[in-house]
């Protein structure tokens, strides 16, 4: 046994005695980072949603018990933050352009350091009275957006395992609607008969549904579409958050319309698995009427994809030019396997602004929706430039072989280039009107720089003077 001597200055038994019998001071305690009190409501909010018994996420991140185990893989995951791989799977990047998004899981710098801290100190539990309310989960959970109006299920597919990818369509499914409706978000998702505590670590080996092109359209008795109103609706695709539609540019969904695919793409996920689409319509009230024309803005390049072996950092370029003013309402990146990242800018006279940068990772489509008071204002002729950045070596774990030369084509093994998001028209008038409402909203001075919107200060620079 170690022999210890006490030295005593000028201090009485009792405090002496105190001081021994605590294992730590409190101030040290304080500063422990604990499960309950500083990771648990974390993971409440940007995680359990998933990762839950029933959830999409390959374990429950619930209880302690649960959650201690993986702290390492927890660190290591959300220090990713935005690059291929990071839980949870939202990847703008903080430091460039617009940071106002709706629905944003992310965590904070501060978050992802407590984080790290606790799985560095041994995960400790702490006081189970710090611990937040537990959420309940119920099955209206598999619905992001809310429980949806109207749920239309499409026909049931069997994929094989070990099958080659297939194309084709799916038989048009009737959405039994009986009035003209507006639609406010939709959201497709699948379900199948996998069990998710037997799938594979990625969203990929949980479904077999890569995507889906569809739109709404009349149909004759015999179920054949028909010359006339279709509506194109956001593709479907693996692992794809929910749209949500600017609140003034509600989608029209008309009575009687079905629902028709125009290129499904399925995979094998390893095991033989049957499983459908559900399609969730969240309806504006009625009697609504939009103010905004809504559109799909695809930017992309499938011709010039030339993506050569063994290098990182390839870029691929795509320009559009805006006809109309446009308020952006999203952004979403579509590239295939090697695509790591995408930028966003705008192109205005002489200024050139990058409005969003995003990691990409090829398991988890996000569709990035800008907060109302955030989403670009562009007048007509701006210049839409997105950027993609390639990486075809064996350090990307989506790349079967770096070897390899790619170009553009349908398989995930080819490459697409494509900017999938979300804008609205707008006359002059309304134009003029969005920018006085973000100068309000933002208390904006004519000093201060508003990243997407570059007339918004011209009023307070230049006054306009008034017929």
């Amino acid at each position: 046994m170690r022999n210890f001597r006490l030295i005593i200055r000028k201090t009485s038994f009792p405090t002496i005695l105190f001081t021994l019998l605590l294992p730590l001071s409190t101030q040290a305690q304080d500063d422990q980072v604990t499960f309950h009190r500083d990771i648990e409501p974390i993971l409440q909010r940007s995680c359990q949603n998933c990762h839950r018994d029933g959830g999409a996420g390959p374990m429950p991140l619930v209880s302690y018990e649960q959650v201690a185990p993986f702290a390492g893989l927890i660190e290591y995951k959300t220090g990713l933050q935005d690059r291929a791989g990071a839980m949870p799977p939202w990847y703008v990047e903080k430091n460039t352009g617009i940071q106002s998004y709706k629905d944003d899981p992310s965590l904070s710098n501060e978050e992802i350091a407590a984080i790290s801290t606790w799985a560095k100190t041994g995960a400790p539990k702490g006081d189970p009275a710090d611990a937040p309310e537990p959420l309940m989960f119920d099955d209206s959970l598999k619905w992001k957006a809310g429980t949806p109006d109207l749920v239309v299920r499409l026909p049931d597919v069997t994929k094989e395992a070990g099958t080659p990818d297939w194309w084709g369509e799916i038989e048009s499914t009737p959405t039994g609607l009986t009035e003209d409706r507006y639609v406010k978000s939709v959201e497709v998702i699948e379900v199948n008969d996998v069990d998710p505590t037997e799938a594979a670590g990625t969203v990929g080996g949980r479904y077999i549904f890569h995507h889906m092109l569809w739109g709404t359209a009349q149909a004759d008795e015999q179920g054949n579409l028909v010359r006339g109103f279709s509506q194109p609706w956001p593709v479907h695709e693996v692992g794809r958050n929910p749209d949500i539609f600017d609140e003034d540019a509600g989608r029209l969904l008309r009575a009687g319309s079905v629902i028709y695919s125009d290129s499904v793409h399925l995979h094998s996920n390893g095991r033989d698995t049957t499983g459908h689409l559900e399609v969730g319509f969240t309806f504006h009230e009625e009697g609504y009427e939009p103010k905004y024309n809504a559109s799909i803005g695809f930017i992309g390049n499938g011709v010039d994809i030339s993506i050569v072996p063994n290098k990182a950092n390839q870029e691929l370029h795509a320009y559009g030019i805006l006809q109309q003013h446009t308020k952006v309402i999203s952004f979403e990146p579509h590239l295939h396997a090697p695509g790591e990242r995408m930028c966003l800018e705008a192109v205005w006279g002489n200024q050139v602004e990058t409005l969003s940068c995003v990691g990409y990772d090829h398991n988890w489509v996000r569709s990035y929706h800008y907060e109302d008071s955030a989403a670009p204002l562009l007048p007509a002729g701006t210049i839409l430039h997105i950027v993609g950045y390639m990486n075809n070596t064996e350090s990307n774990p989506n790349i079967p072989d770096p070897r390899n030369w790619q170009g553009s084509g349908n398989r995930s093994v080819q490459n697409m280039f494509i900017d999938l998001g979300l804008r609205v028209s707008l006359t002059e008038e309304q134009f003029l009107e969005e920018m006085a409402e973000r100068r309000e909203a933002l208390n904006l001075g004519p000093n201060d720089h508003v990243v997407g919107c570059p007339l918004c200060l011209a009023p307070l620079v230049s006054p306009v003077a008034a017929n």
